[in-house]
């Protein structure tokens, strides 16, 4: 489908780029744009002879769509779609993302998100909505229906349920992650901003085998995680382990994007407490972009991360194939203050990967040594093979009647194989 991209700025210069990549991420075709400087117009957002200029564009070019990479208050829909020619939507880039986000979700979780981003959108609405419709000039306003009194409660039982649903999901994931650390697991979260490339990143990670080993204990781990340059592929997460020699979990999650709402990302909170309760997190940047663009996107995601991430955040500097040297050197030190200390990557060609992998382990709690002396017999060879699968195991010692094991591992694990040891020792008395 045709659209023209329309933006209004204050002041400066109005940067199109990210609603056309999130236009086209939609699966609309940019056909031509219009941006405007000056405050905003009340009934039209931009200035009234502006929209006129607008609507001569989109006849020119035949588009189907206005999508605004701005807010718009009903009555400015309204408003503007009588001066468009006839059947022509006006979409904002609020409606924009929920489109985006209702293509790619798959899951329960992901569909349960964004519908009630959706209802969150539209509650304020509510009253311009049912005022539009009582005028029976535009029955079925924004395509949502017809418009009463009672859609306003509807809307909130709606939401009220929704976030029951979601609330027990959370319950069963944040259940799953306390399973993952006591079977020894670290968990690290790859947040950034979307197509910094993080599920690149994360395939360059991962160790391919170890996804089928563990699929039972993980169910959901994905063999399949994708790596498009295309925005939102990873609406929801996607979970694998890492290659390294430490036990870790590697957690992808929805891309940050900029000028998001806290109603919009309130709702994918379930999605983003894969980030915000991990043990470590990667926050992943394109390198390749301007200073003052990863300077606003870095700032984006420290505004989302602030207030409830419980991590160390790790800054990766993504795609250094793509920059000279004296390039990454001129932006480590322009992004100093934000992105202290950063390791510089590309997840594409595998360059410093393994500078990576020893930052995170570098980083992650460190593990308890502990040695444990068990009496000899079978149960205890279950439990050297269960610190085998829990834990870093450095020696295992043999006698005719003891078998000494030393290793390393999360403090929930040590607590585990002390029990476990117990249990052997008063079975042996016994």
């Amino acid at each position: 489908m045709n659209t023209v991209i329309a933006k209004r700025v204050d002041e400066g210069a109005a940067d199109t780029d990210e609603i056309r990549d999130l236009a086209r991420a939609a699966g609309y075709t940019v056909v031509e744009e219009l941006t405007q400087t000056r405050t905003e117009d009340a009934a039209y957002h931009l200035g009234e002879g502006k929209i006129e200029e607008l609507a001569d564009l989109v006849a020119r070019t035949g588009a189907e769509t206005v999508i605004f990479d701005n807010r718009l208050g009903p009555y400015q829909i309204y408003n503007i779609g009588r001066k468009m020619p006839e059947d022509v939507e006006v979409v904002d880039r609020f409606t924009l993302i929920l489109d985006i986000f209702g293509q790619r979700a798959q899951t329960r979780k992901a569909q349960l998100q964004v519908e009630l981003a959706e209802l969150r959108y539209e509650l304020p609405r509510v009253d311009a909505k049912v005022s539009l419709a009582k005028r029976e000039e535009h029955p079925g306003f924004m395509g949502l229906g017809e418009y009463d009194e009672s859609r306003e409660r509807d809307i909130k039982s709606q939401i009220s349920r929704i976030k029951e649903e979601l609330a027990s999901i959370a319950e069963t994931e944040e259940h799953r992650r306390e399973e993952r650390r006591e079977s020894g697991f670290d968990l690290v979260a790859l947040a950034g901003y979307t197509n910094a490339g993080k599920s690149t990143l994360l395939r360059r990670l991962a160790a391919d085998l170890s996804v089928d080993e563990n699929e039972e204990l993980h169910p959901d781990l994905d063999p399949t995680a994708e790596s498009r340059d295309q925005l939102f592929t990873t609406l929801g997460t996607t979970t694998r382990r890492a290659d390294m020699e430490r036990d870790v979990l590697l957690t992808d999650t929805v891309g940050f994007i900029s000028d998001l709402p806290h109603w919009l990302v309130e709702s994918f909170r379930s999605t983003l407490d894969e980030v915000y309760r991990a043990d470590l997190v990667l926050l992943v940047v394109d390198v390749s972009e301007p200073i003052e663009e990863i300077r606003e996107k870095l700032v984006t995601c420290h505004d989302t991360l602030y207030e409830r991430n419980e991590a160390p955040i790790v800054t990766v500097l993504n795609k250094i194939d793509t920059v000279s040297d004296d390039d990454l050197a001129e932006k480590r030190e322009a992004l100093s203050a934000l992105a202290p200390n950063p390791v510089a990557v590309s997840g594409k060609e595998g360059l410093n990967v393994e500078e990576l992998t020893n930052r995170i382990a570098r980083e992650l709690p460190p593990l308890q040594e502990e040695r444990l002396m068990l009496p000899m017999g079978e149960e205890t060879m279950s439990l050297v093979s269960w610190l085998h699968d829990n834990a870093r195991v450095d020696e295992v010692t043999y006698d005719a009647e003891h078998v000494l094991v030393e290793f390393a591992a999360r403090p929930s694990v040590i607590e585990q194989s002390r029990a476990k040891a117990s249990d052997l020792r008063l079975t042996e008395s016994a």
